[in-house]
């Protein structure tokens, strides 16, 4: 695996796009700065393909999770923008559980809304609410709940200079009575944009299970690239990620993730 994810980052590391205008290299900073923004003004779509490995009693089982993850925003009014973000899971496992063979399918989708002011506080600061909906779309219990949830999202960030942090969270819980669903989504990011628009980015996307009482942490260390693909823009982001804490049966150590990212500015 590691071969493969290592050819994926050397792709991404060493692309070498057309050269541009300064001009045009101001808008491709702009425009990455702005991906670092879960709710910027800036339909975008994203395919995310996460690795994780040591899964199990045996930790012999290993997962690719491609998230299908399109961003659309819509304008409410001069002052307030909606914000859709959906993240589907397509899902293959190996050896999970332990001594059973390959098998795919879909995951629950996560849809949250972010009602978000279109300009950005005095203080620099921008924000966005919402309602979040888990949507029982599994086609295994291997994949998910398969119930219907909901709950509150919310979202702030600031963007100062090349830096952009913040962080998203949201809690879901059951809405149907037959599952007992309480979990809270945290993600704290920090990223760097340099002028040639590479992006660098460590994030956490950590979920507490209410119910378990289980935490599952990994953080991502992850470098991303915006380039011009035949008047396209589109980012390629590569890079690790390392559980530190996991559930009992959940992956352990170091696990790789990949996007493609198709951007549509207005």
């Amino acid at each position: 695996m590691m071969r493969h994810f290592l050819a994926i980052l050397s792709f991404v590391v060493f692309v070498n796009p057309n050269a541009v205008s300064a001009q045009e290299s101001a808008a491709a900073e702009e425009l990455a700065k702005q991906l670092s923004n879960p709710i910027a003004d800036l339909a975008s779509f994203p395919f995310q393909l996460n690795y994780d490995e040591n899964i199990g009693a045996d930790d012999s089982g290993s997962r690719w999770t491609l998230n299908v993850q399109p961003v659309i925003p819509f304008r409410l009014s001069e002052d307030w923008n909606l914000i859709s973000r959906t993240i589907v899971p397509i899902i293959s496992t190996d050896g999970i559980p332990t001594g059973s063979g390959t098998e795919s399918g879909l995951g629950d989708t996560v849809q949250s809304f972010f009602f978000s002011p279109a300009a950005a506080t005095s203080s620099g600061w921008t924000w966005g609410v919402g309602p979040v909906l888990l949507l029982p779309t599994s086609t295994d219990s291997r994949f998910g709940v398969g119930e219907w949830g909901a709950g509150l999202t919310g979202v702030a960030l600031r963007q100062q200079g090349p830096w952009t942090y913040g962080g998203l969270a949201n809690h879901i819980v059951d809405v149907t009575g037959s599952t007992d669903i309480s979990s809270t989504f945290l993600q704290p990011f920090l990223s760097y944009t340099t002028p040639t628009a590479w992006t660098f980015t460590v994030s956490s996307e950590s979920t507490y299970d209410w119910t378990q009482e289980q935490w599952s942490v990994p953080i991502n260390l992850v470098v991303a690239k915006l380039v011009n693909i035949n008047g396209r823009p589109v980012s390629f982001t590569g890079g690790a990620r390392y559980w530190a804490e996991s559930t009992p049966n959940g992956p352990e150590g170091w696990g790789a993730r990949f996007v493609v990212t198709l951007l549509f500015p207005k």
